[in-house]
């Protein structure tokens, strides 16, 4: 594989191999298996695969939320390198190269991005359509591979490639976990063993809640996420919801939902200082 740091020379690689338009896993790094299990789908499907790591600020609605965010380029990349092949490439931009100027623009994106993480992190999915827009104008990808466990903002990319890049196709990766069901996440590093003991009763929560959706209504759910977290030494929720997989409305009772979409539990929560987010796809009939 290789590795670049600015826009030319992956330009300059696109006309040496003769190739462009590779699928592309854009990360922050602190890589971990589901990182490793995008690429390698990607691998599966196109000739040619960029995987990007850049820790973005202008998603980082907390200053010292930045500042905390794992950095492991070494191990990223050695992590990269059993995976990835000859003419694959690894974008690893100074923020000069993202922006070299202020960013100022503001994207629309109607309620998609006003309730959950919108909601509790404001600015943050601008913030994020801002990289993604910069880092598909300089890789020009064929594809773009995501994983599920971040739900609302793989909801908000597809309509950003909806809009603005109808020649790119978003693909939706399953969620990886841990052996006790933790979704693996780069901020996993930093949960304190006392809580990465107890971290996977979110998963148990969660499929405990799919287990109960048929029969019980969206407050009674509520109420069983709400006191199971409560119950866990150092775990704080923020919030559950019940919302649509298509425009993420979140539902109050089930009578508002219709037969023919997807629903799907999300939840966010705090173990210790650091916030995690799930979400399962559920039946609610």
């Amino acid at each position: 594989m290789k590795v670049f740091t600015t826009t030319g020379e992956v330009a300059g690689h696109y006309l040496k191999c003769r190739c462009e338009a590779p699928g592309f896993v854009p990360t922050m790094g602190a890589l971990h298996e589901g990182h490793l299990s995008l690429v390698r789908s990607a691998i599966t499907k196109c000739q040619m695969v960029a995987v990007s790591i850049f820790v973005n600020p202008t998603q980082f609605n907390d200053p010292e939320d930045l500042k905390k965010y794992p950095r492991t380029p070494e191990e990223d990349l050695s992590m990269l390198s059993g995976v990835m092949r000859n003419d694959d490439f690894v974008f690893m931009p100074s923020p000069e190269e993202i922006y070299p100027g202020p960013d100022t623009r503001r994207f629309d994106f109607g309620t998609l991005d006003k309730v959950m993480e919108g909601l509790h992190r404001p600015g943050h999915f601008n913030g994020v359509a801002q990289v993604v827009s910069r880092l598909f104008d300089i890789i020009k990808p064929s594809s773009a591979f995501f994983g599920q466990k971040d739900f609302q903002q793989l909801t908000i990319i597809k309509e950003l490639a909806r809009r603005s890049y109808p020649g790119i196709r978003i693909v939706a990766c399953p969620i990886k976990r841990e052996k006790d069901g933790l979704a693996m996440s780069s901020r996993n590093k930093r949960l304190l063993p006392e809580h990465r003991e107890r971290a996977g009763e979110i998963y148990k929560t969660l499929k405990g809640v799919a287990g109960m959706a048929r029969e019980k209504e969206i407050d009674e759910l509520k109420s069983f996420v709400s006191d199971r977290i409560s119950k866990i030494p150092g775990f704080r929720l923020e919030y559950f919801e019940v919302a649509d997989g298509g425009n993420l409305t979140p539902l109050n009772m089930k009578s508002e939902m219709a037969d023919n979409r997807r629903y799907y539990a999300c939840i966010a929560l705090f173990a210790g200082e650091i916030r995690l987010i799930d979400n399962i796809r559920i039946s609610l009939r």
